[in-house]
Formats: structure tokens, sequence, C-alpha cells
């Protein structure tokens, strides 16, 4: 004698449809992540310091938009002129190798950063070591 099989039970639900929308899930959010590369070193970025105010430092040279400087009561090429000789007097011969007088350098925000660059150069060039630009907090 045969006995017909038993009938089989259907499962109620399929686990497929939801293993199919992890796998869609997990591959949206590979394709949007933006992975950043690893650094190629740690640096330790410089730290502004709060102390003083720069305007009270002795020297103080400004930049003006349109590359206008500006010391004392000199203005245009005459500035930098009456800043070195402020320099010759205040330091006698090798005093201010090591360090220099602070200045404190006043640009516009308008003035372009190439035009300040090279003036920093200048002003390295003839002996200043410590430059203070004057910068305004957001």
């Amino acid at each position: 004698m045969r006995f017909p099989d038993p009938p089989r039970r259907r499962a109620e639900g399929s686990i497929v449809p939801m293993i199919n929308v992890v796998f869609l899930l997990l591959i949206f959010f590979l394709m949007t992540a933006e992975i950043a590369p690893p650094a190629p070193f740690e640096v330790a970025p410089p730290t502004a310091e709060a102390e003083g105010d720069p305007a009270q430092t002795e020297l103080a040279l400004y930049l003006a938009e349109g590359g206008i400087l500006a010391f004392q009561d000199a203005r245009g090429s005459d500035a930098l002129n009456a800043l070195q000789a402020v320099l010759a007097d205040q330091c006698a011969p090798d005093a201010c190798a090591e360090r220099s007088p602070p200045l404190t350098l006043r640009a516009d925000g308008a003035v372009d950063g190439i035009a300040v660059a090279r003036l920093m150069q200048h002003l390295a060039r003839i002996g200043l070591s410590e430059i203070q630009l004057v910068t305004v907090g957001q």
C-alpha cells in the first residue's frame, strides 16, 4: 500500500527580499561614501595666541588695497626706507641677528596674497625675523 506524501507546508515569509534590500543598502552606502586618503604624516597646526594687542607693538607697517605701504609718516616706497632706518637705529651691528624687534603688518583684506608674501620676503631680507600679520577672527 502506498501512502500519499504529506503536503508540504509553504513558508509564511521568505527572507530573500530582506537580504536583497540589505545588499542594495550596502552597495548604496559604499558608492556614496567619500573615503579620505590617509595623511602622509601627522602635522601639529599652529595655535593662535591671544596675548597682548598687536596694535601695541612699536613697529607697524600698513598695506592698503592698492599695494600702497605706510610706515609712521612715510608712504609708498619711502615706507620701507623709513622702516630700515628705524631698524638701523634700534639694532646695533649684529644685535638683531638672532631676533629682530617684532613688526606688525596690517594688510587690507582685499590685498592679494601674493603681494603679502612678496612683502614678507622683502621684510625678511632687510632683517625682520618676527612679523605679526593682523587678522580679524570670524
